[in-house]
């Protein structure tokens, strides 16, 4: 039996180049970069408070997130400033402030997180009115 190469037709929408043209998953991969990027639980949601971009120190985040425990916090910014998503500032102030920032690289997941939003509406059986409200 001859061996017969499978040809895929990729959707140029879904794979703009190549490099998300992967028969499996890849770092280099556009969409596993993106994922990677608001992985873990509670990132998503410290991504949400940054994203208006007024700085906001560690205990501000804390209120925001009451149910976050202090070390899933200070690893998720952690990983955010590694990744370059999230700036930290340290304050000259006394008692000693942390200040965090959304990075212009942060912002791009804006989108991202509009649509994932919207495609969890959708999931969910609500309808989506104009500007991407749901109707009143």
């Amino acid at each position: 039996m001859a061996h017969q190469a499978v040809s895929t037709r990729w959707d140029e929408e879904l794979v703009l180049t190549a490099d998300g043209r992967t028969r499996a998953p890849s770092p280099d991969c556009p969409v596993e970069i993106s994922l990677t990027a608001i992985a873990g639980r509670w990132t998503t949601l410290v991504l949400r408070d940054l994203m208006p971009g007024r700085p906001l120190s560690y205990s501000e985040l804390a209120q925001a997130l009451p149910q976050l425990s202090d070390k899933v916090l200070s690893d998720r910014l952690s990983e955010l400033v590694s990744a370059g998503l999230v700036e930290r500032t340290v304050m000259n102030d006394f008692p000693r402030r942390t200040a965090y920032r959304i990075t212009d690289r942060g912002r791009e997941l804006r989108p991202l997180l509009i649509e994932l939003y919207r495609t969890g509406l959708a999931l969910q059986g609500h309808t989506i009115g104009v500007q991407g409200q749901p109707p009143e």
